[in-house]
């Protein structure tokens, strides 16, 4: 008897126990609210977006970086060169393109893909935003953004002995460097690396060296001037321009931007503008171009479903 006595004891002081410290007092509202105010205190970091209004400067990769969900088709055009004269129609005429389709996976990584005319190139890249710009908590000056890409040459090779499928490739990494400096201007350095699996001649090297320059002059809330260079550090061919420089204007309409350039580059993948420019400024041989980009959310943002 006395030892249920005991069991009965015991777990009625339990019940009594935990009845009473299941009842919230004065005390415990205190702190969770005062949990509450530290929370909505704690500072919060302001990104930095719209640092150039496409996720290219004009050819090469710009540090914006395509949202999460959204697919971005993007028609890049060239027509010749404007001292064919009036015969050529001042590069009418003539015509190369690229169009391709990016699409955000997160809102620090894009995939894509794209074909071009010149050289019959297909292409594709991964890019990755490892550092965003931001500023209050913690501040950060400057985005830091990481490409990797591919190329394939479609042409017909004509010596059986050099076609093989891996020459037909080509490959790039490229690291962007900019920041956003207010609302009117951005700088952005990219040192790029490309190499070609195939050359046209023997003293040609596999290997290229460039430093990009991108820039962004805001004139108003949807117009902007942009600046688009990659002098070639290391492995140009003596013959080759190593100044491949593109300059235009930025337009944006709703879901469009258009973009509208002066540029002597003819190709339009970084191993084509960088390692394949042979026209030169000072000597007329630049062409006119525009790149028009539209966006669709193919991807909501509350989950994955397509």
């Amino acid at each position: 008897m006395l030892t249920r006595f005991r069991i009965t004891s015991f777990f009625l002081l339990l019940f009594i126990s935990t009845g009473t410290f299941a009842q919230p007092d004065s005390s415990t509202n205190e702190l969770e609210n005062l949990l509450e105010d530290d929370l909505s205190k704690t500072p919060k970091r302001e990104f930095i977006n719209n640092a150039f209004k496409s996720s290219r400067v004009i050819n090469g990769h710009s540090m914006e970086m395509i949202g999460k969900g959204v697919l971005d088709f993007r028609i890049l055009h060239r027509f010749g060169q404007i001292n064919g004269g009036f015969r050529e129609l001042f590069g009418l005429d003539q015509a190369s393109m690229r169009f391709g389709f990016d699409l955000g996976l997160t809102k620090n990584m894009t995939i894509g893909i794209g074909r071009s005319t010149f050289n019959k190139e297909v292409d594709g890249f991964v890019k990755y935003r490892l550092i965003h710009q931001h500023k209050k908590y913690k501040p950060i000056p400057f985005s830091l953004v990481w490409v990797s890409g591919m190329t394939m040459n479609t042409t017909k090779i004509t010596d059986p002995a050099l076609n093989l499928f891996t020459n037909r490739l080509g490959y790039y990494h490229q690291m962007i460097l900019g920041r956003k400096f207010g609302e009117a201007f951005t700088l952005q350095l990219s040192p790029t690396f490309v190499h070609r699996n195939l050359v046209d001649l023997k003293s040609d090297k596999n290997d290229l060296l460039a430093v990009g320059v991108g820039a962004r002059v805001k004139l108003t809330n949807r117009s902007a001037i942009i600046l688009d260079a990659f002098p070639i550090a290391y492995g140009a061919r003596s013959n080759y321009n190593q100044w491949p420089i593109s300059i235009g204007f930025d337009i944006e309409t709703g879901g469009h931007v258009f973009q509208l350039h002066v540029s002597n580059t003819r190709g339009m993948n970084e191993k084509a503008f960088i390692g394949e420019t042979t026209q030169r400024w000072d000597k007329g041989e630049i062409q006119i171009g525009f790149n028009l980009s539209r966006v669709f959310t193919v991807m909501r943002n509350d989950d994955t479903s397509w």
